[in-house]
């Protein structure tokens, strides 16, 4: 037998090592949803509603059925035992209000794009041909697609079980004391922001196929999904009303998400009945026009803003009240964005005495709106960041000295904000962040060059935003039984087996779909058990192999999953360091572990290297006594609190006064994730999370017309940017470890995204000021900023 032992004792977790898992991706060897190969397969195609609201009088499908290649055409009433999608995430428990999808909907529609008849067919072709030939009996109904209107008297009623269109009304804080608080203030700054629906657009749209064996009642359901366990509980438990050991669920190589694959779809529910009816497997895939109108959207909220502030900067009062579009139907946890991770986070990185939110999700004849990158902290970000600049703008301040008047300071840690509901900000330095940038940045430098620019007649900006979002969300004493809405834990699981020869195989909870789990998470491994990074195997997205977890989302994967992944290498080396002093005839007391050998302390001559031990546990036969055979160990990690990562991003725009155009020529991040380990894979995540972030404030939005007909149902109208649009981005970090958990780390996927938005709007709004422009809502597009400025000149 031969063993690799890694001789050197430099440190994996901190390098920037290349992802493991790049290769396969470059080659395109990696298999995705649409390369899976089964025996016999039939193709879905789905018939997608014309109309955002109406009722479905008949469909007649005769025709589709004769048509060549066609298997067999169902519609909602062939599912009619199977329970609508549930609603995992409700905020306020109104169970009464809750409308969700079914696997077809059978009596009517509430937005373009519902699924209302599948063609299963011998090619994907034969099945997208014959959806033109079914006949569907429509009675067109008034629409909504504003949620402000949908609310109003005389607005169409969508759903029956929720007057006024309202799914719920929440709210956090204490709006007297705010109230009080704006009444005392010297200074009562008022706005309306609209923060607009956005469509994700990942790389791969969704997918999915299904098997069913009748000897066992089994289904086999694959998907692209960020958390395949949630799926098949969600499935099993709700709506087929089956026991978990009879679904597995498999996601294999996911193309991107950005939070739009976290949640149960109809066309899975789908598949798997469709699988069972016709008893030979089935497989749909997504187009990219379906994508944009059936898979879920991003943000859409309207927010009433009231901060009240001393003629010093100091804000003393916030109170919101944010009008959250939550679409025709519910997805999965779409009550829980502009609730527990909007609203509880409008303290933002500051100390405000008072805060007061009041939400209303509203029903429209739109497409779900759910969690996409960042999900409701980019939301609450915009809002307390504008706000700091309006105070700044109303009472003649520097911004900068407005965020540094206000910060929360490092000896206030842990900081109960007051909205959180039982958590605390774990640690920050936040203006130690500030100052990086500023120093980057040159402020001092840029604010004399933008004074002779003005001089000029050169609109040049500077964009401050000072975030702190909260990550690694899972606390089940918090989440599952503090009221905010989420009816379990969201704990996370791992095993880790260092098998007979010294290789280790990690299996976790999470789902990648780009972040680098398999480079992470073997960076932990191979320096905690000293073995070479190319001895560990990471393992994920199938139910029937690994242990259940939550999946991937809200930047927990590092905070929570790979924790668990720690927990379960200690109790292994523990295990390690007995076996070791068994094989040297010592007490374990005695025994050190120190990368990847065992020996008696002040002895290291006479080491076991963990390749001879892990050898020693598998052949079993000369053990210590009370301890079992291999070394293998399962963690299920609950943290005591989530993460809340921090910093600053400054953005440096001109602005084309003939043409609107804005352009972007810096951008500066510095960001405090905690402790890093693989800072290769962090910058490309926040370099990601930025473009997705600008590219809210100047260029995207989702457009629906006065019938709910999305006008921006593909690529040519919707305007994902490339990466021409963007200056090099200049980044750096501090580092303020968390003691949350013993990594020290905090989450780095969405600081980007979270906090790029405010940071380029306050940009170009400080580019307009000499023309009293305070405000501008977004897209920032060239017409949208010249129509201002013409405005503002007349």
């Amino acid at each position: 037998m031969t063993t690799q032992i890694q001789e050197t004792t430099e440190r994996l977790v901190g390098a920037p090592i290349k992802r493991v898992e790049d290769p396969s991706l470059i080659r395109g060897a990696a298999k995705y949803l649409d390369d899976l190969r089964l025996h016999g397969v039939a193709h879905v195609a789905i018939l997608r509603s014309p109309y955002a609201h109406a009722r479905i009088r008949g469909i007649d499908a005769s025709r589709a059925e004769a048509s060549p290649g066609v298997v067999a055409v169902f519609t909602g009433k062939d599912f009619e035992q199977l329970n609508p999608l549930p609603c995992a995430w409700q905020a306020t428990g109104a169970e009464n209000f809750v409308v969700t999808p079914r696997a077809l909907e059978i009596d009517k529609v509430t937005f373009t794009g519902a699924g209302v008849a599948a063609v299963v067919a011998e090619t994907r072709e034969a099945a997208e041909d014959a959806l033109e030939l079914i006949d569907v009996d429509w009675e067109p109904l008034d629409t909504v697609t504003d949620a402000e209107r949908a609310v109003e008297g005389g607005a169409p009623q969508i759903h029956e079980s929720a007057a006024g269109n309202v799914v719920m009304d929440w709210t956090c804080g204490d709006a007297d004391e705010a109230d009080r608080a704006l009444a005392d203030a010297d200074v009562v700054v008022r706005q309306r922001l609209v923060n607009q629906r956005l469509i994700p657009t990942p790389m791969e749209p969704r997918g999915a196929a299904a098997d069913y064996d009748p000897a066992t009642g089994s289904y086999t359901v694959w998907m692209s999904s960020q958390a395949p366990h949630v799926m098949r509980l969600l499935m099993t438990a709700f709506v087929f009303g089956i026991p978990e050991t009879k679904m597995r669920c498999i996601s294999p190589t996911v193309g991107g998400a950005f939070g739009t694959k976290i949640f149960l779809y109809p066309e899975y529910v789908l598949m798997a009945a469709l699988a069972e009816k016709l008893g030979r497997p089935v497989k749909w895939i997504e187009s990219r026009r379906e994508n944009y109108t059936a898979t879920t959207h991003g943000r859409d909220h309207v927010t009433y803003l009231e901060v009240g502030a001393k003629r010093d900067g100091t804000i003393t009062a916030l109170k919101a009240k944010t009008y959250a579009n939550l679409g025709g139907v519910l997805s999965t946890i779409a009550p829980g964005i502009p609730t527990t991770l909007y609203a509880r986070m409008l303290s933002g990185a500051y100390r405000i005495p008072a805060i007061h939110c009041r939400v209303l999700g509203v029903y429209t004849n739109t497409g779900m709106v759910d969690a996409y990158r960042g999900a409701g902290r980019p939301e609450a970000t915009y809002a307390v960041e504008r706000a700091v600049d309006l105070v700044a703008h109303e009472l003649g301040l520097d911004p900068v000295d407005v965020r540094r008047k206000n910060f929360i300071q490092p000896d206030a840690f842990p900081y109960d904000p007051g909205i959180l509901a039982g958590l605390s900000y774990d640690s920050g330095e936040y203006e130690r962040a500030l100052d990086r940038a500023l120093e980057l940045v040159d402020y001092d430098g840029f604010r004399r060059e933008q004074a002779k620019a003005r001089e000029q007649g050169r609109y040049l900006g500077i964009g401050f935003s000072s975030y702190v979002e909260i990550c690694g969300v899972a606390p089940s004493a918090w989440i599952g039984t503090t009221g905010q809405g989420w009816g379990a834990g969201l704990w996370e699981s791992a095993n880790v087996r260092v098998h007979l020869t010294g290789k280790v195989v990690v299996t976790t909870g999470c789902k990648p779909f780009g972040q680098g789990h398999e480079t992470t998470m073997a960076q932990i491994v191979a320096d905690e058990l000293g073995v070479a990074l190319d001895d560990v195997t990471v393992e994920h997205g199938d139910t029937l192999g690994t242990p259940f977890g939550y999946g991937t989302y809200g930047s927990r994967s590092a905070a929570v999953g790979a924790v668990a992944v720690y927990n379960a290498l200690q109790r292994i080396k523990a295990k390690a360091r007995r076996i070791a002093a068994h094989m040297l005839e010592a007490d374990a007391e005695d025994v050190v572990y120190e990368n990847g050998r065992a020996f008696v302390a002040g002895s290291p001559d006479s080491a076991k290297t963990i390749q001879e031990i892990a050898a020693a546990a598998a052949v079993g036969y000369d053990l210590p006594p009370g301890d079992e055979p291999f070394l293998d160990d399962t963690s299920y990690y609950d943290p005591p609190n989530c993460t809340f990562p921090f910093g600053t991003h400054v953005a440096v725009v001109e602005i084309d006064p003939e043409t609107g155009e804005v352009d972007l020529r810096r951008y500066v991040a510095v960001d405090d994730v905690g402790r890093v380990i693989n800072p290769l894979i962090v910058d490309g995540q926040v370099h990601g999370g930025i473009a997705q972030g600008v590219a809210q404030a100047l260029w995207e939005g989702a457009v629906y017309d006065e019938n709910g007909q999305l006008q921006t149902s593909s690529l040519t109208e919707y305007a994902v940017p490339k990466a021409e649009f963007f200056p090099p981005f200049e980044l750096d970090r501090t580092e303020t470890p968390t003691d949350v958990n013993p990594l020290g780390v905090k989450g780095a996927g969405e600081t980007g995204t979270i906090a790029s938005t405010p940071a380029v709007v306050n940009a170009v709004v400080d580019a307009l000021a000499p023309l009293g422009i305070s405000h501008l809502d977004m897209p920032l597009t060239p017409e949208r900023v010249w129509r201002a400025i013409e405005q503002a000149k007349a």
